[in-house]
């Protein structure tokens, strides 16, 4: 019972402090997640055993320099490469069952492109044609709750055969699909609250948050179980680290905002 209270009240916090921040201004916004992004650093490094004082540094300057030139070809193959890097660390998992980091320069690169990379296209995500869009950000957090909970509740109650067992053995091929069905039904729903996107738009970023969050979920996975943790952290009682809140949300990030900004 002490468990269950403390893992609420910690997610609650967590929740308000998110909402109010990305409700409030883009600043705070903007700032929230760049302390997340320097918080997820700090995690990672102490996951995969680097210490990474370059990173601390190559982060903000990086983020500084596409929040001056979002729409500049730096930015778009930034984002490309970050791309490409997801799309490798997926490819890696699924078909190799590792994700190899031998030495520093292998463990450097991979939180540059893992982390701060992916946390710049965090930041940018409620961008949209050079406007703030908080309630864009909000509903994309929301799609990545349903697919988790969905995936959750139909994984537990009808889930029988295993999505990846040596990573995640509580994830089922049957909760995937509830979560990946969920989700985009309420990505639908959203359209007729959101007018930036068509009802189309919106059930392809529905498709790729339960896709591509599901699969960052199972790379953060893989890299606790390497390290033999259950969580990057404890700053959320009950919840784990930041990067544990973060994971799925940070692996999609780069590719939704490359189909809103670029595709559609």
């Amino acid at each position: 019972m002490h468990n269950l209270l403390k893992r609420s009240f910690s997610g609650i916090i967590y929740v308000i402090i998110f909402i109010s921040a990305t409700l409030f201004s883009k600043e705070s916004y903007v700032v929230l997640i760049t302390l997340f992004g320097f918080i997820s650093i700090w995690e990672f490094s102490k996951m995969i055993a680097i210490k990474n004082y370059a990173s601390y540094f190559i982060f903000p300057v990086t983020l500084f320099l596409i929040l001056q030139r979002q729409y500049s070809f730096a930015t778009l193959g930034l984002l490309g490469i970050t791309v490409f890097s997801s799309l490798l660390l997926g490819f890696q998992l699924i078909f190799k069952k590792d994700i190899p980091y031998e030495d520093h320069r292998q463990k450097l690169g991979l939180s540059i492109r893992y982390i701060i990379f992916s946390m710049c296209f965090l930041v940018l995500l409620p961008f949209y044609q050079n406007e703030y869009h908080p309630y864009l950000m909000l509903a994309l957090v929301s799609l990545i709750w349903v697919n988790d909970s969905f995936a959750f509740l139909v994984g537990k109650n009808i889930g029988k055969r295993k999505l990846f067992a040596s990573v995640s053995p509580k994830k089922t091929v049957e909760g995937f699909f509830g979560g990946l069905f969920f989700s985009v039904i309420t990505a639908y729903a959203i359209s007729y609250f959101n007018s930036d996107f068509t009802a189309l738009h919106w059930i392809i970023i529905g498709f790729l948050i339960s896709v591509l969050g599901t699969l960052g979920d199972l790379v953060e996975s893989k890299f606790k179980r390497k390290a033999n943790i259950k969580d990057s952290g404890n700053i959320l009682p009950g919840h784990g680290g930041i990067l544990d809140r973060l994971d799925s949300l940070l692996f999609a990030a780069p590719f939704v905002y490359l189909f809103i900004n670029y595709i559609i």
